[in-house]
């Protein structure tokens, strides 16, 4: 069996979607003659942490820790809150920033290049040399954000004779936080570099969206494969919530405000009072200030249950239950290429979906391929009042279903016979 080393930051117990990638990648990599070994911090500062996800570490995994100075760790003693915040790549408007926010960023995005972790290289690269060696591996993977951790493949494939895949979950230089980093000029020429260096040294790159792929390919002739996320386990249907449940998993920060959501459920709920007792918004997730005073301006906090961070497998029940399921982004070019990890949990909960996002947004078009709901601009407010309409008249006639359809390429196994497909391609540096 072919030994693979992922290096990876985020791993159980910590929360959010970036850790579930490679936790199911690692989980069915065996099923194709492939051993994982996996290399993680010992003592990181992770903004969200969920423990039934350890439960998902398979048996017999080997699962290599090596300590971690992280610089949050102090500058918590300062602001908790504010730290937290931004380590988790979650930055306030300018305006709302305070003036240790403000410095805690300029900071951030001229000291710590890429970013705060950069100080688990050098020991990361000192031990995986001598575990490679020992362990006859051939192959590596290292995954961001956060894109220090390219660093130790950029470093291990200038030392050893070794085939290293970079699996770019989001973006480097053009995610949209990046530009909130109040970075100099000579900060941005050095993150544009080791973008570059990165890029140009793996042997292979594996990005989640086409867009980021066309990106990436304007920069390097390195072979990119795009391999999204995916859902992962067997689907039992449950019975659904007896309200008009509209439930939207993950952050919804100010930024993401869907402001045109809020006024036509406005408008809905004065023109129907049926529509307005049975209407219930859930909203799983950090949830901006801004969202709260814009749900309160358009008097829907009664019809609104905030739930905070909810558990992994508390959500799949949530979004099985739900008569519709929320996705919203920024509306923005620079999110166009961003396909939330929810959407494929939310695809395998077979329940509708409605979409609120930018123009040639790429989870708006899974969305019309597998034809698992609706996908509307923030500008088309009759379309997205209409859509609500049909949905509200189908679960008043107990019929509100997904009608979608060809979802099982998303599945994990399905994706992870893909990625070893690609591991085992026998490569040049020009794609075939």
């Amino acid at each position: 069996m072919d030994k693979v080393l992922i290096v990876c930051y985020y791993w159980p117990p910590a929360g959010g979607p970036g850790v579930q990638r490679w936790l199911k990648f690692a989980t069915y990599l065996p099923e194709f003659d492939i051993e994982p070994l996996v290399f993680v911090p010992e003592n990181p500062s992770y903004p969200i942490t969920d423990t039934s996800l350890v439960k998902e570490i398979p048996d017999g995994i080997r699962v290599i820790k090596q300590p971690i100075f992280e610089p949050y760790g102090w500058a918590s003693l300062f602001s908790k809150k504010k730290t937290k915040r931004i380590s988790s790549g979650l930055i306030q408007k300018r305006q709302k920033q305070s003036l240790l926010e403000r410095l805690f960023l300029w900071i951030r995005g001229n000291f710590f290049i890429p970013d705060a972790r950069k100080y688990w290289v050098k020991p990361s690269v000192n031990t995986l040399t001598k575990i490679i060696r020992e362990e006859g591996i051939k192959t590596i993977v290292t995954t961001g954000p956060p894109h220090s951790v390219h660093l130790i493949g950029l470093q291990l494939k200038q030392k050893l004779e070794l085939q290293w895949l970079a699996d770019f979950r989001d973006p480097w230089t053009s995610i949209g936080y990046h530009g909130k980093l109040k970075l100099t000029k000579a900060a941005q020429r050095k993150h544009k570099s080791l973008e570059k260096q990165v890029l140009n040294a793996a042997d292979k790159l594996v990005v989640t969206s086409a867009t980021t792929q066309k990106e990436f390919e304007q920069l390097t002739p390195t072979p990119i494969e795009v391999i999204t996320n995916g859902y992962d386990g067997d689907f039992t249907p449950l019975e659904l919530d007896e309200d008009f449940t509209l439930s939207h998993i993950g952050s919804l920060l100010t930024d993401r405000n869907p402001v045109v959501l809020w006024k036509v459920l406005q408008e809905l709920c004065a023109e129907n009072p049926l529509f307005k007792a049975k209407l219930k918004i859930q909203l799983a997730g950090v949830v901006g200030h801004g969202v709260k005073e814009s749900i309160a301006a358009h008097g829907l906090t009664e019809s609104v249950a905030l739930l905070g961070y909810v558990a992994h497998e508390a959500v799949i029940t949530l979004q099985r239950k739900s008569q519709l399921l929320l996705l919203l982004e920024i509306d923005a070019k620079e999110t166009q290429g961003i396909i939330p990890g929810k959407l494929f949990e939310y695809l395998h909960a077979r329940r509708p979906i409605l979409a609120i996002g930018p123009k040639k947004w790429e989870a708006g078009r899974i969305l019309k391929e597998t034809q698992a709901g609706h996908s509307v601009l923030h500008e088309e407010y009759n379309a997205l009042k209409n859509v609500l309409l049909e949905a509200f008249k189908a679960y008043q006639n107990g019929g509100l279903q997904s009608k979608a359809s060809g979802v099982e390429k998303y599945d994990r196994k399905e994706l992870t016979k893909k990625l070893t497909e690609f591991i085992r391609w026998e490569s040049s540096k020009n794609r075939p």
